[in-house]
């Protein structure tokens, strides 16, 4: 009697899925992501404009495909100069109890207490194409070495210039510590290898809009224009208003023009020979390559604390290569 009725609570515990000392999935550290809910990485770009951003978030959608449990949340402030826009987008991120956050910092000062308070909330935070003043507290940088894009605009002036003569530096918003290192390292080469270059301005900010960029940019070319020989714009917006005025100036042509960040306009104009080189930069890998560390870092593993991207120079002689033509025209997500 007493061994029929063992037997039976024994199938009853079986029949119940109690007993058996079945392992826990031990997928990752997170019950997403693991045949449940999926991982939700918030995507924070600069702005939502531009091209560059839209080829980040094609990246980004490409690695949570290929990880397939991963769902991108991709918000931006629209402007690129909207520092309480971005912050605001961030602390309602860390609200909602996102897995992790991806974040482009628009000022390497102002972000600072938004990503470490996303961090203390137990949100791992990586930042990507532009750096923070304090990164103490992040898991990872994914993005261009952008100190050493403004030294290879350097030396591709030089070369268009033929070692010699008058260029102005455009500079774009402060704060940014992305083109702030471009700024820095082409007006170190040109001091350091280059000393029959003179730069005739470098303390002109152009600001984030295109409009902003073709008014600074006329004003600062016609003050110098009996004696600028060259000129360099940091990023897209930048160069797309530097193209602008070089047409009202009627300098198009006869200034050398490199560029950083590519767009239609800047193509054409290379095609043209009215530019002279564009600095290239990855965005897709930089999206894909910031995904995976977040995700590698909420599932346990090892994630390396600065990823590089590459840095590349497009000229009018190399522009149809098979590695140019596709970073000049990069992969974009549209939905």
């Amino acid at each position: 009697m007493r061994r029929s009725l063992g037997l039976l609570v024994c199938l009853a515990l079986v029949a119940a899925g109690c007993g058996t000392n079945k392992p826990a999935d031990t997928k990752g550290t997170s019950s997403k992501g693991s045949g449940g809910k999926k991982l939700q990485i918030a995507v924070i770009p600069k702005g939502t404009t531009h091209v560059f951003w839209k080829s980040v978030h094609a990246g980004a959608e490409k690695a949570a495909k290929e990880l397939g449990d991963v769902e991108i949340l991709w918000k931006g402030p629209l402007l690129e100069d909207d520092r309480d826009g971005q912050i605001s987008v961030v602390q309602d991120f860390v609200t909602k109890k996102v897995d992790g956050i991806c974040v482009a910092p628009l000022d390497k000062q102002a972000l600072v207490g938004p990503v470490h308070e996303a961090v203390d909330a137990g949100i791992p935070v990586v930042i990507f194409d532009s750096g923070l003043q304090n990164e103490s507290k992040i898991t990872s940088y994914v993005a261009t070495d952008n100190r050493k894009g403004g030294e290879l605009a350097a030396r591709e002036m030089a070369k268009a210039l033929g070692g010699k003569g008058g260029v102005i530096v455009l500079r774009y918003n402060a704060g940014s510590e992305s083109t702030e290192q471009r700024e820095d390292g082409f007006l170190e080469v040109l001091a350091k290898e280059f000393p029959d270059i003179k730069v005739l301005s470098s303390d002109q900010y152009a600001g984030t809009k295109q409009e902003e960029s073709l008014t600074k940019a006329t004003e600062v070319l016609n003050k110098y224009k009996d004696e600028v020989n060259g000129i360099f714009a940091v990023c897209e917006p930048n160069a797309i208003g530097v193209l602008g005025a070089l047409k009202e100036t009627e300098l198009l042509g006869k200034v050398k023009f490199i560029a950083f960040d590519p767009s239609e306009s800047l193509i054409r104009a290379m095609e043209s020979g009215a530019c002279h080189g564009i600095v290239l930069q990855d965005p897709v890998t930089m999206g894909y390559q910031s995904v995976i560390a977040m995700v590698s870092k909420i599932r346990g593993k090892s994630v390396e604390k600065r990823v590089g991207t590459g840095e590349f120079v497009a000229t009018p002689e190399n522009m149809k290569s098979a590695e140019m033509t596709k970073l000049l025209a990069p992969e974009t997500f549209e939905k």
